[in-house]
């Protein structure tokens, strides 16, 4: 059977700050509800307090009718209410079926059952669609299937309330679709579902309600079908939100390209791919999870070997062999890992902004006044929110994580740049803000490359999509081709000859 929630004039304070203010809001058991927030409004902080992972500063959290005070995430889980989190929360050196069931291992006497455990470990697997050996060491997975992992640890728990916090952000079409199946079967099943996702087009297609909070307060709460999608939108921002993307400006199609590839090869997922970028470009990467995109630029930027190819940035040919001496010929990489590789979360924001041209300030002791100077421009010039300049990186909601983390690539005054799913887990309002500063770039003469997996957004966006299948490049598809039935097409090998 599944749960109702209740809180009760919930409030939070971390320190001196009120981060949650007297949240009344009743969620009856047996639904699917979206909810919705821009990053910072609370979201995630209200449901830690639901999973028992936060204890809240003022109010009550009833469960069922009766008020109840969980200690510890395990509490929670006791009674059913299981949170899959959107940051990875896996052990990279225990292999899949122990992280399925690490904290509540199955036993035979007192000794475990890897027997059983395996077995368990391999129907959960095939029920999310991840087709890998249960004895799979976690840290030889890719992002996407590490969430799949997520996602069969959560239903080994037995969830009777199962809060998801963006579980789509790195699956394929095909994997969300058999998520969704699940959250269908979920709903049949009376289990209560709180689906956190800024995926507006989710939340229209699968959910019954939506709740919506904003700054730390509770807002709305309405039938999904009674509400549109631009309307879940300014009720998040609280204003009426104008075009997501910005007028694109045509890049000069003769002039010479800033970044030239050719026959390059990554050995296991790229081969022989070629392309172009010019100056005040955005060319977009399409393709399926495991397309080789990701694998083919850390190929470029020397993060992976290569077994071929030439790589060209003004002109001249570069041989690259890491990212920083990438830096000093013009080309820089934002990881679509923003937390493990796009920024120092124990650092302070000054240290991140500046990281990478850290011999400006260091003649030779390091100058904190022209570091601080260069973090006041960079919150002025990226947006970044932030309550005190000298907070570490960890403080920022996701979307100025994000901002930050482009701040910091762009800092070394790269003449190409290149963002990995440069909006994954951030708001609507942040993403319309990266998408101008995106477009903001290519009008300065960059040449932009963003790889992403959202279709509408490299539609959007871009002025040419390049499509990767299995390690190879399909096509390359002009701007007046762009949509998503020809993208997907190429992308999942679809496409009619020509």
């Amino acid at each position: 059977m599944s749960l109702s929630v209740e809180f009760r004039s919930i409030s939070k304070d971390f320190g001196p700050v009120r981060v949650l203010h007297d949240v009344d809001l009743a969620l009856p058991r047996g639904r699917v509800y979206g909810l919705l927030g821009e990053n910072g409004a609370g979201k995630s902080t209200l449901m830690k307090i639901l999973c028992g992972y936060e204890q809240p500063t003022e109010g009550a959290l009833l469960i069922d009718g009766r008020e109840v005070q969980f200690e510890s995430s395990r509490q929670a889980e006791q009674r059913g209410i299981v949170l899959i989190h959107q940051e990875i929360n896996l052990a990279d050196d225990l292999t899949i079926a122990q992280n399925i069931f690490l904290g509540h291992e199955k036993k035979r006497g007192p000794f475990l059952d890897n027997k059983v455990m395996h077995g368990q470990a391999a129907a959960l697997l095939a029920q999310v669609g991840l087709p890998a050996d249960p004895d799979t060491r976690v840290g030889s997975l890719i992002v996407a299937e590490k969430q799949l992992v997520e996602i069969a640890k959560a239903l080994a728990k037995n969830a009777r309330l199962l809060v998801m916090d963006e579980p789509t952000a790195t699956l394929t079409p095909g994997e969300t679709e058999r998520l969704f199946a699940l959250i269908e079967q979920f709903r049949n099943d009376g289990v209560t579902i709180i689906y956190i996702s800024h995926k507006l087009d989710e939340i229209e297609r699968i959910t019954d309600h939506i709740v919506v909070m904003r700054d730390g307060r509770y807002v709305t709460q309405a039938p999904t079908s009674s509400v549109s999608r631009r309307e879940m939108a300014n009720l998040m921002v609280g204003r009426e939100l104008a075009d997501l993307f910005p007028p694109k400006v045509m890049a000069d199609r003769d002039a010479a390209p800033a970044l030239r590839v050719e026959g390059l090869s990554v050995p296991g997922w790229a081969e022989d791919v070629s392309f172009d970028v010019r100056p005040g470009e955005i060319l977009g990467f399409a393709g399926l999870v495991g397309a080789g995109r990701t694998e083919l630029f850390e190929g470029i930027l020397g993060l992976r070997e290569r077994s071929a190819g030439h790589i060209y940035l003004q002109g001249v040919e570069r041989k690259l062999r890491n990212p920083r001496q990438a830096a000093r010929h013009g080309l820089t990489y934002l990881s679509e890992d923003r937390k493990g590789r796009g920024i120092l979360l124990a650092f302070g924001m000054r240290q991140n902004v500046t990281l990478m041209a850290l011999e400006r300030y260091a003649k030779p002791l390091l100058d904190t006044d022209l570091e601080r100077r260069a973090l006041d421009a960079a919150v002025r010039d990226f947006g970044i929110r932030t309550g005190n300049a000298d907070n570490l990186a960890s403080a920022l909601s996701g979307g100025n994580q994000q901002k930050l983390a482009l701040a910091k690539v762009l800092h070394p005054d790269p003449s190409v740049v290149v963002l990995d799913e440069p909006t994954r887990g951030v708001d609507v309002g942040a993403k319309r803000d990266i998408y101008f500063l995106i477009q903001g770039l290519a009008r300065q003469g960059l040449a932009v490359i963003v790889i992403s997996s959202e279709l509408m957004e490299l539609i959007g966006l871009c002025h040419r999509v390049a499509v990767m299948r299995a390690g190879h490049l399909q096509a390359v598809l002009q701007s007046e081709q762009l949509n998503e039935k020809e993208l997907i097409a190429h992308a999942t090998g679809t496409e009619q000859p020509a």
